[in-house]
This record gives structure tokens, sequence and C-alpha cells, in this order.
């Protein structure tokens, strides 16, 4: 996938919605020196071209009953195409997982796994992982302070 042609309003539009995507157009346009309908214009191409790919929240995991963020690494049994697909889609598919990389090195996927207790962690990685005939071993972190998250791209 190439880069798309941003030019520097478009940048600047895109800094401030990764900011605070709730905030009027009128307001990102006064920040820009553009005017309401222009931003507008270059919200709708953004999205159209896939630059912008949602406007979504960022909701408190503690706050709605998931305090715990856990870190898993997952060696397949095998590394041939069909195990490596049908293990994105089992992945993708579980909504246990916040977050999922295929990745390089010893292990082939980094989960990241919101959970409201140890005891409801348990349950999830015997269904995820422990009884998955695709999954060789996995390894547990369990975050201790989140002190860094985001979802910006450094613009």
């Amino acid at each position: 996938m190439s880069a798309h042609k941003l030019d520097q309003h478009d940048l600047a539009i895109v800094r401030l919605l990764q900011e605070d995507a709730g905030q009027p157009q009128r307001e990102i346009a006064r920040r820009v020196n553009l005017s309401a309908p222009a931003v507008q214009r270059r919200i709708a191409r953004m999205q159209k071209e896939g630059v912008i790919r949602r406007t979504v929240a960022i909701v408190d995991q503690a706050a709605v009953g998931f305090p715990i963020t856990v870190l898993v690494d997952v060696t397949l049994t095998d590394d041939r195409s069909a195990t490596v697909s049908a293990i994105k889609a089992f992945f993708r598919d579980a909504p246990e997982v916040q977050q999922c990389y295929c990745v390089t090195g010893t292990a082939g996927f980094i989960l990241i796994l919101l959970v409201p207790s140890m005891e409801d962690y348990e349950q999830r990685t015997a269904r995820l992982l422990a009884d998955n005939e695709l999954v060789r071993s996995y390894r547990t972190v369990v975050v201790l302070d989140r002190v860094k998250t985001g979802t910006g791209v450094p613009l």
C-alpha cells in the first residue's frame, strides 16, 4: 500500500482529528486556516481514500469492567499458510482479543487481551490457546501499568 499524497492542510486536519475527532469541523477549519466546507471535503476525501479508516470513541477499559491488560505471544504448530490464515481468522473473530499482530521471530503472533479478572483470563486462555490445535505454545505477560497507549500516527 502506497502513501497517499497529503498536503500540510490534510496533515494538520488528521493531527487534530487524532487528538479529538469529536471537535466541530468549524473549529478544525479555524485552526488550520481553511473554511469549514473545505475541511469537510478534505475529510470526506481522506475517508474515501482510506487515509481515515474509522472514527471511534476511546473508552476507559477499567470504567467498563476490563481493568487488566494481558500481552500474549503465541507460537503456532507450524507456519503453513493455511494454519496462519486459520488462526488469523480465529483471533480476528475473538471479541476478547483487542489487538492481534502477526510477527517475525519466535512467536508467530502477539495478542493484546482485555479481561475483567485473572480468573476470566484463565477461562479465555483455555478456549483461545490451550485447547486450540493450531497453537503450540504461548507466553503471558500481565501489564502492571499502561504507561503510554494510543492510536495516533506520529505525523
